[in-house]
């Protein structure tokens, strides 16, 4: 598309994972951390490109409500786009790939986003696409994990007859799986025998020729390094996060035995 992508100088979070669970203290102060770091990007009219539909769906949708008094972050609420909202407002002509998707948007992406800059993207590329019309994949970040009942009602969600692990069973084995959320991605995986990839996977496919195996997600790279980095950032991530709902409970605990 002829534009320059740069990336954050570290590391930075929507803070969702810690407002889901109550501490909007702890979740407003990564927001702020956020905001301040991309600042001159907002004051320059940058356009922000987000790769997770949950993320986006907090700048885009719940920002102005966590930080109502910073103009910033109203700002940033308007320059935040998915990959196929950015890529649909310029003059891009995508690679072709003459196959078949299994298209599966994100909750948050299909009620805040939509996932037709998607569909159509995919369309434009020469795809044929059958896009999933479940509600939920059931996983809902954390949720899913979460031994007992609410494990139990994320796989029922997931196996149920209009969700997602029936239909990429019945899927045909050179039909590319797609979906850009990492819970859905996560749960296709853990239910079924395949994987999910993201739209920028699906470019990058098309621009080398195409799929070379089959399923086609085998041919996105999965080398050692890449899974050993993803693997210690994904542990690193859990850490933190961790660390953030502990600190928040004793708070709590704190707080309730004065």
């Amino acid at each position: 598309a002829g534009c320059r992508v740069e990336l954050p100088p570290k590391i930075l979070c929507c803070g969702r994972p810690l407002y889901d669970y109550g501490m909007l203290d702890l979740a407003k102060r990564l927001v702020r951390q956020t905001v301040r770091t991309l600042r001159d990007e907002i004051a320059a009219g940058t356009p922000i490109v987000g790769m997770e539909p949950s993320c986006i769906a907090v700048f885009r949708d719940e920002l102005p409500n966590l930080l109502p008094l910073d103009e910033d972050a109203k700002r940033l609420s308007k320059q935040v786009f998915t990959l196929a909202e950015f890529l649909s407002d310029r003059d891009f002509s995508p690679p072709r790939l003459e196959l078949t998707a299994l298209y599966f948007g994100h909750c948050h992406h299909r009620s805040v986003m939509g996932t037709h800059p998607d569909t159509d993207l995919l369309k434009k590329m020469g795809v044929d696409v059958q896009e999933v019309q479940a509600t939920c994949c059931g996983l809902a970040g954390s949720f899913g994990f979460e031994a007992g009942e609410r494990y139990e009602v994320s796989v029922n969600a997931g196996e149920s007859e209009h969700g997602i692990a029936p239909r990429v069973r019945e899927a045909d084995l050179d039909t590319i799986v797609v979906a850009d959320g990492f819970s859905c991605q996560t749960q296709i995986e853990q239910l079924t025998d395949r994987r999910g990839v993201h739209l920028a996977q699906v470019l990058a496919m098309a621009s080398h020729g195409g799929p070379a195996k089959v399923p086609p997600e085998n041919d996105v790279q999965r080398d050692g390094g890449t899974r050993d980095r993803t693997r210690a950032r994904i542990a690193i991530g859990a850490a933190l996060a961790g660390a953030a709902v502990a600190a928040g409970r004793a708070a709590r605990k704190k707080r309730a035995s004065r």
